[in-house]
């Protein structure tokens, strides 16, 4: 398991992107609409071959599954960091053990967005464990988006996971990454970035 990227939701995603751009000081990229799900994107390539999206409903589409993937249905107010997402080498193995510590983490569902193709675990309600703090996990079948994104000087400092069972969640995954820290206390997701203008705070 690997930290992959992860996501910045909002009502629209004109709302979403405006957020992250304002926050950090440097422009999106476009990114594409996810058919399954009804959504779109926006994209910004960080440092190391992490990015972030950000992403929200596509009010002209009709999704072929409900309810949404990264809980949006249910999404309401400013926009945030909504979902952080690893990418695994074998996702159904993933899920399994996963299973084995009672967490059902969803299961896995094709997408595609453009060429890019992979497979994604989406629990049926659309709602990840530990109140969407979590990670959903994946498993890309092609090549990665962060190939092609163009570099903004941005990088990942630290990827903050706060819940009241953060240890628990940070034992369950045992992801093998500094950046990514657990922090007792109400489920929330912010980030550290450094930036052409200084270290910036993403929530």
């Amino acid at each position: 398991m690997e930290l992959d990227h992860f996501a910045v939701a909002g009502d629209t995603l004109e709302e979403a992107t405006a957020h992250v751009e304002q926050a950090l000081g440097v422009p999106l990229q476009p990114g594409g609409q996810h058919q399954v799900f009804g959504t779109h994107n926006a994209l910004l390539g960080l440092e190391g071959g992490l990015y972030l999206e950000a992403i929200a409903i596509d009010p002209g589409a009709t999704p072929e599954r409900s309810p949404r993937w990264f809980d949006l249905d249910r999404f309401s107010g400013p926009p945030r960091i909504g979902t952080w997402i690893c990418r695994c080498d074998d996702l159904d193995a993933t899920l399994v053990t996963l299973a084995a510590q009672e967490v059902d983490a969803g299961q896995p569902v094709s997408l595609t967005r453009g060429d890019l193709s992979w497979q994604m675990a989406v629990p049926e309600t659309g709602i990840l464990p530990f109140d969407n703090c979590c990670p959903a996990l994946m498993q890309w079948q092609g090549p990665h988006p962060a190939t092609r994104l163009t570099q903004q000087g941005c990088g990942l400092r630290r990827l903050i996971i706060c819940h009241p069972e953060a240890e628990v969640l940070r034992a369950m995954l045992a992801l093998p990454d500094a950046r990514v820290v657990f922090e007792a206390g109400p489920a929330d997701i912010r980030a550290e970035i450094d930036t052409p203008h200084g270290v910036r705070t993403l929530a």
